[in-house]
């Protein structure tokens, strides 16, 4: 099962969000989104685990802030930006 988490604070590692999911009894690969251009995170990523369960940590607290954990939707397609603007 995908999950969102949300409401990371800004530092927090891949690592360490695996590192909690673990603790809590959930094995999970983990992908924190950064910015592209200054790979700062992005305050959120996604998580793919075995138990839905996980869903019962939704406010619980990592680094002082409540996070917000719920399945993930469906990628949405999105047109190529490229092709949009135009070859160049």
């Amino acid at each position: 099962m995908r999950v969102f988490v949300g409401n990371l604070a800004y530092g927090t590692t891949e690592e360490e969000l695996r590192g909690f999911l673990f603790d809590h009894g959930f094995p999970a690969d983990v992908k924190i989104l950064v910015d592209r251009e200054t790979g700062q995170s992005r305050g959120f990523g996604f998580a793919e685990v075995d138990n839905p369960d996980v869903l019962q940590l939704n406010g619980q607290q990592l680094h002082g802030r409540a996070l917000v954990i719920n399945e993930a939707r469906p990628r949405e397609e999105r047109p190529n930006r490229r092709a949009a603007r135009g070859s160049r």
